[in-house]
C-alpha cells in the first residue's frame, strides 16, 4: 500500500521499520535502553481500530454519530469509504468536520498509497517515550501493521480516520499535558490551552515536506522543556548502565576526615557528573570531592557546607529510578505552561522557595522566598501584578483572626495592642476592652483586624499585589532570619521575599524609581500605592526537577506531596489509556 512516490528521499523511517524496531523490544515507555521502568505501561493495543474511539481527542469537542447525509455514489471510491466509515462510528465533531470540508478525501493516504506524513506521525508516536509519554497510547505498532495490511478502500478509510484520531490525541498530550492539572489537584489553578483539532489536521493536509517541522513544534518550545528532555535521556542512559552507587551509612563525614566510604562517595559523584574521573583518590575527604559535594548540595536545595550528614546522605542515596520519575513528572508540568511567559515576568518556584525576575529571556533578579506550610500550601497559578504598596496595612485574614488572635483576646483584650493591630466592626473602630470576647467564636465573629504600617507589620514595609481569589501576594517580612534556612516553608500561603526593595527597584525601574527613592518612601512611614503602567505576569509554579542553562540539574523535595498525586494520575491515564 506504500506509494512509490513516497519511498525515495524520505527522512523518516518507513512504518514497517518502526514495527520491526518496536517488535525488537523498543516499546518500553521509560526508554528501551533503560533497565528500570519509571511509570507502568499498558498492554500493547494491536486490535483492529475499526471500533469506536470516543476518547481519542479529549479536546476535540462534542462527538457526532454520523456525517451529514449525501450521495456517496457521487464521491470517488476512497472518499466514499471515508464517508461510510464516519457514518458507522463515533468521531469527535471537529475531526468529522475536517473530513466533511474536504469532501471526505483522506488526509494520510490516497489511491497510490500512504503519504510520508503518515510514516512521520507513526514514528513520532513510537518515540513518544522521549517526551515521557507512553507510545502505546497512540498504537504505533498497530498502525504500522495496518499500513502494510490495509487493502480494501474500507480498511484504508478506517486507517486514515484512526491516524487522525491518534495524531490529535498525541498532539494534545504533547502540547498541553497528558492530564488536566486542576482535575488532578485543586491547588493547581492552571488550565492549559489544548490545540484545535481542525487546525492540527489542516497542517496534515497542507504541510507537505514540512510536516516534520509540524511534529517538532508540537512539544513546548521553551528551552527549559528541551533541557529537561535532554537530561531525562541522559539519566535513562545512566540507569541502563547500572544507576547510582549507594554510599553506606556511617558517622557524619566532614572535610579533612579519613573514611573508607570516601572512594564510594567519589564514585557516586562521578556517576552524576559532579566529579571528573580521576579527580580524587584515596580515603581522605578533601579537594575536588569536597567541591563536588558542595555542588550536589546546592543543586538539591541543601545547606552548602560539604558536611555529609543524614539529610545529604539521604539525597545522595535517592535511587535513579526516583530521579527519572521526578524528571518525567516535571516534563508534564512544563507542558502545562505557555511557551510565552511574558517579556518581563516574575517566576516563583514553590518547591525551590526561590523567585526570579526575567526580562527578555534573561534573569535579572533572584531572591529567596518563604512559602506556605504544607498544611497552608501555596497554590499554583498565574496572575498579573498591577500595583506595589509601600508601608502597607495588613488586613488580618479571618482564619488567622479567629483561630490565632481570638483566643489571645479572650485571655487579654489588649493583647494585640503591642502589635499595632486595631479592631473594626464595619468601618467603625472598636476599643478591644469594650468587647465581650468570650461571646464570639469563628462562626459569629463580626470584626476585622488591621495592623498599622511599621517595622513590626506582618507584611514588612512593602507588598507586591497581583489580585487573585486566593488572596496570595508577595511581601516583605520582619522575620528576616528565616531566609537563611535551606527549607523555607513557614507562611500561611503568601510569599515572603528577601531583599524586597531590590525587587521593587527591578520592577519599578522602568517607571523612574531608584532604590534611594524607594527607601525614602519607606522611611517616610506613609502608605504609598504605586500602580504599574504595564502589568507584570507572576507565575507561581511547583517544579521538583529542572536543568539550568549552565547544565546543572536540580532536584527538590516534594514538600506538598504533589509529585505523588501527579504520579498516580499519570499512571492511571497511561495504563488505562484514558
Amino acid at each position: 500500500m506504500v506509494s512509490g512516490r513516497n519511498k525515495a528521499g524520505s527522512k523518516a523511517l518507513c512504518a514497517w521499520a518502526v514495527l520491526a524496531l518496536l517488535a525488537a523490544g523498543g516499546t518500553g515507555w521509560t526508554g528501551g535502553a533503560s533497565a528500570q521502568t519509571a511509570l507502568p505501561v499498558s498492554k500493547p493495543q494491536m486490535a483492529a481500530q475499526t471500533q469506536t474511539i470516543a476518547q481519542a481527542a479529549p479536546s476535540a469537542g462534542d462527538a457526532v454519530e454520523a456525517a451529514p447525509a449525501l450521495d456517496a455514489a457521487a464521491l470517488p471510491p476512497l472518499s466514499a469509504a471515508v464517508y461510510s466509515a464516519l457514518q458507522t462510528r463515533t468521531v469527535p465533531e471537529k475531526i468529522a468536520m475536517v473530513y466533511q470540508a474536504r469532501d471526505y478525501k483522506p488526509l494520510w493516504l490516497d489511491e497510490e498509497g500512504v503519504h510520508e506524513t503518515a510514516h512521520l506521525a507513526i514514528n513520532a508516536f513510537a518515540a513518544a517515550n522521549d517526551h515521557a509519554l507512553n507510545p502505546e497510547n497512540y498504537d504505533p505498532i498497530g498502525l504500522a501493521a495496518r499500513v502494510q495490511s490495509a487493502a480494501s478502500n474500507e480498511e484504508k478509510a478506517q486507517l486514515d480516520i484512526d491516524l487522525s484520531l491518534q495524531f490529535v490525541r498525541y498532539a494534545t498530550h504533547l502540547s498541553s499535558g497528558r492530564v488536566q492539572p486542576n482535575e488532578v489537584n485543586k491547588a493547581l489553578n492552571i488550565f492549559p490551552h489544548a490545540p484545535d483539532p481542525q487546525a492540527l489536521l489542516k497542517e496534515v493536509g497542507t504541510a507537505g515536506g514540512s510536516f516534520a517541522d509540524v511534529l517538532d513544534n508540537l512539544a513546548p518550545l521553551s528551552p527549559s522543556y528541551a533541557r529537561l528532555k535532554l537530561r531525562l535521556a541522559q539519566y535513562r542512559e545512566k540507569a541502563a548502565n547500572g544507576g547510582f552507587t549507594v554510599v553506606p551509612d556511617g558517622e557524619v563525614l566532614k572535610p579533612g576526615m579519613t573514611d573508607d566510604r570516601v572512594p564510594v562517595l567519589a564514585q557516586r559523584m562521578i556517576q552524576e557528573d559532579y566529579l571528573e574521573p580521576g579527580a580524587h583518590s584515596g580515603t581522605i575527604y578533601d579537594g575536588a570531592l569536597v567541591q563536588a559535594v558542595k555542588d550536589f548540595q546546592a543543586y538539591h536545595g541543601l545547606s552548602v557546607d560539604a558536611v555529609i550528614g543524614k539529610e545529604t546522605l539521604a539525597q545522595i542515596n535517592v535511587p535513579i529510578r526516583q530521579r527519572l520519575i521526578q524528571m518525567e513528572l516535571n516534563m508534564e508540568r512544563r507542558r502545562w505552561m505557555p511557551d510565552d511567559l511574558g517579556e518581563t515576568y516574575v517566576f516563583v518556584n514553590l518547591a525551590d522557595q526561590n523567585l526570579k525576575v526575567v526580562k527578555e529571556g534573561h534573569t535579572v533578579h533572584t531572591a529567596r522566598v518563604v512559602v506556605g506550610k504544607p498544611y497552608h500550601a501555596t497554590p499554583v497559578f498565574s496572575h498579573n501584578m498591577t500595583y506595589v504598596e509601600i508601608n502597607p496595612y495588613w488586613s488580618v485574614p479571618s482564619s488567622i483572626a479567629t483561630n490565632e488572635y481570638l483566643p489571645k483576646l479572650r485571655r487579654d483584650p489588649i493583647a494585640l495592642n503591642a502589635q499595632n493591630i486595631r479592631i473594626f466592626k464595619g468601618d467603625t473602630e472598636v476599643a478591644p476592652t469594650q468587647v465581650a470576647w468570650n461571646s464570639y467564636s469563628p462562626g459569629n465573629f463580626p470584626f476585622r483586624l488591621r495592623q498599622d504600617p511599621g517595622k513590626s507589620n506582618a507584611l514588612g514595609r512593602i507588598k507586591f499585589m497581583f489580585p487573585n481569589k486566593f488572596n496570595i501576594y508577595i511581601h516583605d517580612t520582619p522575620s528576616k532570619s528565616l531566609f537563611s534556612q535551606s527549607e523555607r516553608f513557614f507562611s500561611h500561603g503568601c510569599i515572603r521575599v528577601s531583599d524586597p526593595f531590590g525587587l521593587a527597584e527591578v520592577l519599578l525601574g522602568d517607571q523612574g524609581y531608584t532604590l534611594d527613592q524607594l527607601d525614602a518612601l519607606r522611611d517616610s512611614g506613609e502608605r504609598k500605592v504605586i500602580t504599574l503602567k504595564t502589568p507584570i505576569p507572576v507565575h507561581l509554579t511547583y517544579l521538583t526537577a529542572w536543568m539550568n542553562k549552565d547544565g546543572s540539574t536540580h532536584f527538590r523535595k516534594d514538600i506538598y506531596g504533589r509529585d505523588e498525586t501527579l504520579l498516580k494520575a499519570l499512571a492511571k491515564a497511561m495504563t488505562e489509556n484514558l
